[in-house]
């Protein structure tokens, strides 16, 4: 099978795919010519780049980013025929110190105007935690750690409208923004077309929800499905109350409110594979394609 290729479903489908890509530093961190190389060998057709995290050698911060090195590692991919579907910076967007939140902001951004020159239009991130290291805390789901948060994405989509890109954002259960409610009320709030979603179906759940996962998971997309601009795909297992990633198809979580979803909407987003190395990204892919023909046989 050629992952390469989009997965076309039945005529009852319309003109629905399934187009699936990797995270660029699941196979591991390397030039980017043999990055791409291997990644394209495997089937797929984009993928979610994380420069820092993927390409050998590098160790970027505010101020290192420029339109050369972008072209030249966004060409690298293409002469392979993979294309940088989402740039990667997970920055903290409300990181304690104000100093290193400044520091990170201003790498997103640079991020952002340099997306078009690795041949890219997204720019991801999530709402981030009060504590430096993302860990969970009580006042990330206070007003005041959602309201500096908001703050900080509204500055990075001003960025964003003035070079044609989207700011992806990405919800987190125990970060600021938890809940697909609370993305709705970013989204509302900024009322920007270059803010969009980037849809991860497991980072809703926790050991306390995640037995309700298909109605959690069918109301995120009825409430975000508009605005969503690539999704994530990972799994899950629940083992003695705690909620352990393995990759997509592995564990415990439904994907059929995400294939009625992108059938519904005619979508042709991008569904990259997380937690998914070089050996069990394609065994992963399999599954998913598989589940999503037999919604519509």
């Amino acid at each position: 099978m050629n992952l390469a290729q989009p997965i076309k479903m039945s005529a009852r489908s319309k003109n629905a795919a399934l187009r699936l890509g990797v995270r660029a530093h699941d196979f591991g961190r390397l030039p980017a010519d043999e990055l791409a190389a291997r990644i394209a060998a495997k089937g797929f057709s984009c993928v979610q780049l994380a420069l820092n995290k993927a390409i050998a050698g590098l160790n970027l911060s505010a101020g290192d980013l420029n339109p050369h090195l972008a072209r030249q590692i966004g060409g690298a991919f293409a002469r392979h025929g993979v294309g940088v579907e989402v740039l990667g910076c997970y920055i903290n967007p409300i990181h304690p110190d104000l100093p290193t939140r400044r520091k990170m902001l201003d790498f997103f951004k640079e991020h952002l105007r340099f997306a078009r020159d690795f041949g890219c239009g997204i720019v991801a991130l999530e709402s981030g935690s009060v504590n430096a290291d993302y860990s969970p805390h009580p006042m990330n789901h206070g007003e005041a750690a959602f309201c500096e948060m908001s703050a900080s994405i509204a500055e990075l989509v001003v960025v964003a409208e003035q070079f044609g890109v989207i700011v992806g954002f990405e919800a987190v259960h125990y970060h600021t923004v938890s809940s697909a409610k609370k993305m709705r009320r970013v989204l509302d709030a900024i009322g920007s077309k270059n803010l969009r979603v980037v849809f991860d179906a497991a980072n809703l759940l926790s050991p306390q929800n995640a037995g309700k996962q298909s109605r959690i998971i069918a109301e995120a997309l009825e409430l975000l499905g508009a605005d969503i601009a690539v999704v994530h795909a990972k799994d899950f297992v629940l083992e003695n109350g705690m909620m352990r990633t393995v990759p997509a198809g592995r564990g415990q979580l439904c994907f059929a409110p995400v294939w009625r979803f992108l059938r519904a909407s005619n979508s042709h987003v991008g569904i990259l594979l997380e937690e998914s190395g070089e050996q069990d990204a394609p065994d992963c892919a399999k599954i998913l394609i598989e589940q999503f023909q037999e919604l519509y046989q």
